[in-house]
């Protein structure tokens, strides 16, 4: 194992200290624990979103804490879930009047320690209300079963816009619903990656294998074989969003392109003129394009292919509105 390190064991803890001492103008944590980190801006009266997940999928999740998007984020250690009480800090700090929404992947150690916080903010009558990024087409074939990636960005854009404008909470929970609903992904992965307190690779793959539907912790796909062009890649991941979330001629999409953390930025692109080209072909026009990593997972070479409808201009709005966080900024 070759990583940047100091123990293992301290590796979320070490990063998170990095993390403040960079940008202390921006970001903080909150009840003396590195883990509970929020915006140094609240702005009273506004719904405060909250996601939360494991360390390793920078900028997800605590990437995307900062204007326009999330008021915090429950931090867990590598590919772990945050502690109930973390998450429930992390709102007690941010919450400014108008209530809680949970906004994170669908995974169960998030889902039961999420629900655990909504509780305790119940018994101090604080409103929360809760949704999962659930886009991964070839997870499962139930929807509310599927697990949450790279297109739970789309959910963090609609909700945080929604609020920034100072919607209710059923409003900013209603936004963040469309975005789910017009949200799948597709990704693959080329090789695993190295968990450090593990200190070795946490799957294999042969040196012309890939896995097509891999998740972003290891979790299989649907089948590994020899490594695919990004025309067949593309047109295999559209093939499966198509047909889970049919879109006709004429319809509008956003595109993202994610790299899962050692992906050159030109292999995304060469990624995205294979997608636009599809897309062209079958009628269906590409609002916004984005490319980069948005969802990674450690040093893990492959990609993801995430396309959400926009179901109405009002979504266009909310993709559109400029956000700046210390690791993303869109103007």
């Amino acid at each position: 194992m070759k990583k940047l390190i100091n123990a293992p064991e301290n590796y979320t803890d070490d990063m998170l200290r990095g993390i403040y001492a960079a940008h202390p103008d921006l970001v903080k944590y909150a009840s003396g624990d590195l883990r509970c980190y929020c915006t140094r801006y609240k702005k009273a009266g506004k719904v405060a979103i909250i996601t939360g997940g494991g360390t390793g999928h920078l900028p997800l999740f605590l990437g995307y804490v900062g204007e326009n998007l999330l008021d915090g984020c429950g931090v867990g250690g590598v590919f772990q879930s945050p502690a109930s009480e973390q998450i429930y800090n992390v709102a007690k700090e941010v919450e400014s009047g108008a209530g809680v929404l949970f906004l994170y992947g669908n995974y169960t150690g998030d889902i039961m320690n999420f629900d655990m916080a909504a509780e305790m903010l119940d018994m101090e009558d604080i409103p929360a209300k809760s949704i999962v990024g659930a886009d991964d087409v070839l997870s499962s074939s139930n929807i509310q079963a599927r697990r949450g990636v790279a297109g739970i960005f789309f959910l963090y854009k609609c909700a945080g816009a929604k609020a920034a404008a100072m919607g209710t909470l059923e409003e900013v929970l209603a936004a963040a619903q469309k975005a789910k609903d017009n949200t799948r992904t597709v990704g693959f992965a080329l090789t695993p990656c190295v968990i450090p307190e593990l200190g070795h690779s946490n799957f294999l793959l042969a040196e012309n294998e890939m896995a097509f539907g891999m998740g972003i912790h290891g979790e299989p796909g649907v089948w590994n074989g020899p490594v695919k062009t990004a025309d067949e890649l593309a047109k295999e991941s559209l093939d499966e969003i198509l047909a889970d979330m049919p879109i006709a001629e004429g319809e509008e999409v956003c595109v993202l392109i994610n790299g899962l953390g050692a992906t050159s930025q030109e292999e995304l692109y060469i990624l995205s003129g294979s997608v636009k080209q599809l897309l062209d072909e079958k009628g269906i026009r590409i609002y916004r394009t984005f490319v980069g990593e948005y969802a990674t997972s450690m040093e893990m070479a492959g990609a993801s292919i995430s396309i959400c409808r926009m179901a109405d201009d009002e979504m266009k709005e909310w993709i559109d509105l400029p956000v700046h966080t210390p690791f993303y900024t869109q103007v």
